[in-house]
């Protein structure tokens, strides 16, 4: 025990400073961790993702009905800043004529002219503001329709290639930056340049020598603009891919909200969010900064200009006399100096629109990378439109999720499945039993090989068609918002109570929909958070069903409901839709060992396929799996029987004990 109280406080602030360094070291440590991560995800995907051509058309192609707005803008803004320009014109004659001149009807006729200017210039400016509101906001509408139409078009593939979080940065941040850049272009944008050129026009007239210090002012100006924009535009980059690592950080943190906390992971959580928050956040300041240096460049170049007019105005006027026959008067001097504000205000506005411009450019590059990217999957110039059977056949079929991939995820299939057979597939976790389906109904397209559907190549038949013969119940169940009945309709829109019911019935659903007291009309929340995991599975297969399909694929489907459960849902599969073909992946034997045919999957490939009886004589791997599934339920069964049993030693001892006590 330290007795001095000087080394106690000095040691303690020593370990003080020490925790507060390596605090600072883990931060920075996880900070540089964290752009790292952002910066290798980018340049994955910037690799898959095509560079943007044509930005402008692209993105422009989205006005549609918003064009006459448009247009309409800078017809009235015009208007607006040709009217402005005409004022101080008439406020000089109104000087030199009516007041210096002392004729009270010349200032009333320039009054007169003044006013009506004024409210002109007002219904102008309250038209173009209106028709600019309405025309960006329309423009942003679009675009986000636009955008969600195209990527619900995608393959699997096309949305591997953007996070979720970066379509939601494109959706929300990018779309609202260009809404404000495109409102800022048509109205502003065009108000500026007319003005600087319409005032420069007037003051050349009004004296050509000082109308010079414009063209001037204006390429140090635009010289200085420039700068920063090439500056800040990578920043502005860096920052929008930072924003979507956040939004991918919170939707994979809000999907797996139940694992964090099963982990007690809440704090490692914050701590990533608020990494990647902190880089946006000095990304921001370092580019806002270096913009922040326009001002004083815009009031430098307006304070000069106004400096120099006013010195060689002076002098006009002075040698002059004031007279307008010999030179400039006090009146043109106030027009000159108006006239180089309206510029210079001018030159701001461009300059704002300019800084607009820098954020939104990364902006509309990224919403134009995902309405030009094409999907993988696209229907045939002349598809075939009926499904004749449900047989599937693959033809050496090898499958690579990117073309960069070195090893193929299928390598190889050759496979024969006729038309009604119950198929089973097994294997460990990455052998490509999902990948092996999701190729049916073209989720993902063949590499190599060709994959048939009903004696047909999949790539011949029209793409709506070929889904809605081929019903896939995915390994995520995913239920939307609305009743139990809307969910199941997504099967087949049109289809009877009577018909919703039955399949819900042979999916095993309907015993616990009746228990609701709304029955069909129960509401479930988004992503079926108010009903059981099993419930759930239930119910997607239930909406498979509705879909009358030639092929059924249940992938995993049946994994959170009970042995029993699931038996009654293959039996209601086997004698309800003899003639559909049913593929059913499984991690329990039991799932799959009544199928026809049972495919063992290893690494991409068909280790062994056969019979349930077959395969235990000819599959090593078939049967250890068999052996270790048997084992584990007889001992869960001999466990129970064991724990029943004790509870009966136990209830037996008491009831001995009471009777011994009376």
């Amino acid at each position: 025990m330290n007795s001095n109280p000087k080394q106690a406080a000095a040691a303690t602030g020593a370990a003080d400073t020490d925790a507060a360094v390596g605090s600072t070291a883990v931060s920075e440590a996880a900070e540089k961790a964290a752009m790292a991560l952002v910066a290798a995800d980018q340049k994955s995907r910037d690799d898959e993702i095509a560079k943007p051509t044509h930005v402008l058309s692209t993105l422009l192609k989205s006005l549609r009905e918003y064009k006459k707005e448009t247009i309409l803008t800078p017809v009235t803004v015009a208007v607006e800043a040709i009217v402005e320009m005409v004022i101080p014109t008439v406020m000089a004659l109104l000087i030199d004529q009516g007041i210096t001149g002392a004729s009270m009807p010349k200032v009333w006729r320039y009054g007169v002219i003044l006013l009506v200017c004024a409210v002109v210039s007002v219904i102008a400016g309250t038209l173009a503001g209106r028709y600019a509101a309405v025309a960006s906001a329309g423009f942003a509408k679009n675009l986000r329709h636009d955008v969600f139409k195209k990527v619900q078009g995608f393959s699997f593939t096309n949305i591997d290639r953007f996070s979720t979080g970066s379509i939601i940065t494109r959706c929300t941040t990018d779309i609202t930056n260009l809404q404000n850049a495109y409102q800022m272009i048509i109205r502003v944008g065009v108000r500026a340049p007319m003005l600087i050129i319409v005032a420069w026009i007037l003051s050349f007239r009004i004296s050509a020598p000082i109308s010079l210090i414009f063209l001037i002012a204006m390429p140090i100006l635009g010289g200085g603009l420039i700068a920063i924009a090439a500056y800040v535009h990578p920043i502005f980059e860096r920052t929008f891919h930072l924003y979507d690592a956040l939004n991918n950080d919170v939707d994979e943190n809000l999907q797996g909200i139940r694992v964090v906390k099963s982990y007690n992971r809440e704090n490692h959580e914050i701590a990533k969010f608020s990494h990647i928050s902190q880089l946006i956040y000095k990304n921001f300041v370092k580019a806002e900064h270096t913009l922040s240096f326009n001002a004083p460049l815009m009031d430098g170049c307006i304070y000069v200009t106004l400096l120099l007019i006013s010195w060689l105005g002076a002098k006009q006027i002075v040698a002059s006399g004031n007279n307008a026959a010999l030179g400039m008067t006090t009146g043109d001097l106030t027009a000159l100096v108006t006239y180089a504000l309206q510029i210079m205000m001018a030159l701001m506005m461009i300059s704002m629109i300019f800084v607009l411009v820098i954020i939104s450019q990364a902006s509309a590059e990224r919403v134009a990378q995902v309405l030009q990217e094409k999907s993988t999957v696209t229907n045939p110039e002349h598809p075939l439109t009926e499904v004749p059977d449900g047989s599937i056949d693959f033809d050496h079929v090898t499958f690579r999720y990117s073309k960069r991939s070195e090893k193929p995820v299928l390598d190889d299939i050759d496979l024969a499945i006729p038309s009604g057979a119950v198929v089973g597939i097994i294997g460990g976790t990455g052998s490509s039993k999902s990948s092996l389906v999701q190729l049916i109904p073209r989720l993902y397209d063949v590499s190599e090989g060709s994959l048939k559907v009903g004696g047909h190549d999949v790539r011949d038949y029209d793409l709506t068609l070929l889904r809605d013969q081929v019903a896939v119940v995915l390994q995520k169940n995913v239920l939307f918002s609305g009743t139990i009945a809307d969910n199941l309709r997504w099967g087949n829109p049109r289809a009877t109570d009577e018909e919703v019911r039955r399949a819900a019935q042979i999916a095993q659903a309907d015993g616990f929909v009746q228990e609701f007291p709304d029955k069909y009309d129960t509401w479930i929340e988004q992503g079926g958070t108010n009903v059981s995991g099993g419930q759930r599975q239930r119910l997607c297969i239930a909406r498979a069903l509705l879909k009358k399909p030639k092929i059924l694929i249940l992938d995993d489907s049946t994994s959170a409901v009970d042995t029993k459960t699931d038996y009654l849902i293959r039996e209601g599969l086997r004698h309800d839709i003899p003639q559909t073909t049913k593929i059913i992946i499984a991690q329990r034997l039991s799932s799959v060992q009544d199928a026809d045919m049972i495919l063992v999957m290893q690494d991409g490939k068909i280790a062994a396929k056969g019979t349930h009886d077959e395969l235990l004589k000819t599959c090593d791997e078939y049967r250890a799996i068999y052996e270790l599934q048997t084992k584990n339920h007889a001992e869960a069964a001999e466990a129970e029987q064991a724990t029943a049993q004790d509870a009966k030693n136990t209830q037996d001892a008491q009831n001995t004990q009471e009777g011994a006590a009376r």
